[in-house]
Formats: structure tokens, sequence, C-alpha cells
């Protein structure tokens, strides 16, 4: 199976409905009509394409989800391609990166706080040049863009560079610290 093909069968949202309710458990048509809070006339659509689809089947009597699938289709279509490189000759550092930034983009920061180091100062070298000053606007708008669809705002992401010294600041301009040893 195709991940369009799964992808087609679970976009119309009765089908997705009565596919999760056979998931958490309804094992007849009824039960599933119920859990998912279609009428029966659409769950036994919604059973016919997805038991057509290779999603659900009976046994003895009772519906059964074939979640697993997604697992073999994920393994089907892996891709082979180089992992991104950010340009360090540490894998520790390369891995970090990879499991938080995508190319030019914050994914999330990490809990720990050396960790966090290490991606924000990757994130403030990127982005901020030496022996120049930014004011707030500037630095909101170069943190926004690394920000765009994380689960952290610009302005944490902000002070937490001057938190930890990656960014001085002082009356509403800041600047790349370079008085300070780099993590990475």
């Amino acid at each position: 199976m195709r991940p369009e093909d799964v992808v087609a069968l679970l976009a119309e949202p009765s089908r997705l409905r009565v596919f999760s309710a056979v998931v958490l458990g309804a094992s007849t048509p009824s039960a599933v009509a119920e859990a998912a809070g279609v009428n029966a006339k659409e769950t036994a659509v919604a059973l016919r394409r997805l038991r057509a689809g290779g999603l659900v089947s009976e046994d003895d009597g009772r519906l059964v989800a074939h979640a697993e699938q997604f697992k073999g289709i994920v393994r089907e279509n892996r891709t082979t391609e180089e992992p991104e490189r950010h340009g360090y000759a540490d894998e520790q550092v390369e891995s970090l990166l990879r499991t938080f930034v995508r190319g030019d983009r914050l994914i999330k920061l990490p809990s720990q706080w050396g960790r966090r180091r290490v991606v924000l100062q990757h994130l403030t070298h990127r982005t901020f040049a030496t022996d120049t000053t930014y004011d707030e606007r500037t630095v909101n708008e170069k943190l926004k863009a690394w920000c765009e669809g994380a689960n952290t705002d610009h302005v944490t992401v902000r002070r937490y560079l001057v938190d930890l010294c990656l960014l001085g600041r002082e009356g509403g301009r800041y600047w790349l610290r370079t008085d300070i040893q780099p993590a990475l």
C-alpha cells in the first residue's frame, strides 16, 4: 500500500472517525457507529472502503484495525539520502542539531540546558554577524524566521540567547557576544 492510498482512505472525516473507533476497540458496526458519532449507513460505507483498503478486517465477527500497516509503509518509503549536515566535525553535535534543527528552522528546543545551549549557539552564529549591532525589531524578525512552525516563540529564544550570554543587550541594542568560549 502506498502512502497516498492511506491518505485517500482516511481523508474523508467519517472514514477517519470510523477507523479511529475501530483502533480504539469498537468491534461491531453498531459500536463503531456509536463511538464515531456516525450514522449506521455512513458507518457501513466507511467500513466497506476500509476493508477494501486493507485497514480493517473482520475476525470471528469482530472488527480489527490493521494500524501496523503504517509502520510497513514508512519502512518501504524511507529515503536513503544523506542526513543533513550543519558543518561541524563533531558527530554528537551534528546528531543533536539533526534532532532539533531542519535547515534554517528550529523544530523545538532541547529540555537539557547543555543541549539547548549548543542548539542556540548554532542558531546565533548562523543568524548574527560579529561586529554588528541589531535593534530589537531586527532580532525579532530574524528569530521569527527560525521559530516559524516550532513549539517555541521568538521572544523565548531571544531571552535564552541573552541569558546564555550568546547575545549581548543594552538599551534595546543586541550584538553577537564573542567574549564567551563557544560550546561547539
